[in-house]
């Protein structure tokens, strides 16, 4: 009995058109029937009118939202009409890294009910120096070969390249309450560590090709820190993260007070820095420390 996959990109405000047509090209290699379902999440007009033409091809259903309802939520909706018993989740301003990419997974498909491909990111800088942060972070913290994050399974989740059993995830939707940006596949990574369901790392990368510039980054990874200390606060969850283990290490030592006061008095400073061309990444964990300790107070 052949087994089928759904392929679940939500869309805001970027071209799905050559991630779809790559994925259309190989959908013979999965060995089984495959579906990709694309939902916009609220884009802008020019956008819409773009993806729309998608609606037409073979294997995709396109649906638009009147409004945008956020990162959880989109892929709950997409995961709840899915047919088939396999779900791919991407973001849709990934890229395929070659046209063996579907390949890898059926090949792999049996050995875990839990597949996380990874991201990597093209090996030069880009040539506008507002998106060098995003870039060098990328890089440095998200880039990783399947046998680092495989030490760490469950702390290195990343659900913008998973491959899930559909029961799996409807087992452990994300958490909707999560809003903004961040840290709904953490909490959605605790679930399966709690529940001890095994996840395979694999070495089969999108390339992430959606750089924001500096400020934008910023803005987001606040949001994304506000999420953390929700999961902790709400949930009683204590994660992998290491922001997370040293903001929780000096409210042990008594010294959360100073360290916030000392940080927050810096981070202008530190902000000023990250929005150079020549961002450091140590500063941005400062700067992060920051905010979780003004969370947590």
């Amino acid at each position: 009995m052949s087994v089928g996959l759904s392929v679940l990109i939500p869309i805001f405000n970027w071209d799905v058109r050559e991630l779809v047509n790559s994925l259309a090209a190989q959908l013979e290699d999965w060995n089984g029937p495959v579906e990709i379902i694309l939902l916009d999440d609220g884009s802008q007009d020019n956008f819409r009118k773009l993806n729309r033409t998608l609606a037409t091809q073979p294997n995709v259903r396109y649906q638009e939202l009147p409004h945008n309802v956020g990162r959880a939520a989109i892929r709950n909706q997409l995961a709840a009409v899915a047919q088939h018993e396999w779900l791919l989740l991407l973001d849709n301003d990934g890229l395929l890294p070659d046209t063996r990419f579907l390949a890898r997974y059926a090949a792999a498909r049996d050995r875990a009910t839990v597949l996380i491909g990874g991201t990597r990111y093209e090996a030069t800088p880009p040539p506008d120096p507002a998106l060098f942060l995003r870039w060098r972070y990328g890089q440095a913290r998200e880039a990783r070969p399947a046998a680092v994050r495989q030490a760490a399974p469950y702390g290195q989740l990343t659900i913008n390249n998973a491959l899930v059993q559909a029961d799996v995830f409807r087992q452990f939707p994300l958490d909707e309450r999560l809003t903004g940006y961040g840290h709904e596949d953490t909490k959605f990574g605790l679930g399966l560590a709690t529940a001890n369901v095994p996840i395979l790392h694999l070495d089969n990368p999108v390339l992430h090709a959606g750089l924001e510039p500096a400020a934008i980054f910023l803005q987001k990874s606040e949001q994304a820190v506000r999420n953390l200390a929700r999961v902790y606060r709400e949930d009683g969850f204590s994660t992998d993260s290491r922001l997370l283990q040293m903001a929780l290490r000096l409210h042990r030592l008594g010294v959360a007070p100073a360290a916030r006061a000392t940080l927050g008095a810096l981070a202008p400073a530190l902000r000023r820095q990250l929005l150079s061309t020549a961002p450091r990444l140590r500063l941005l964990d400062l700067l992060k420390l920051s905010w979780l300790l003004r969370e947590l107070a």
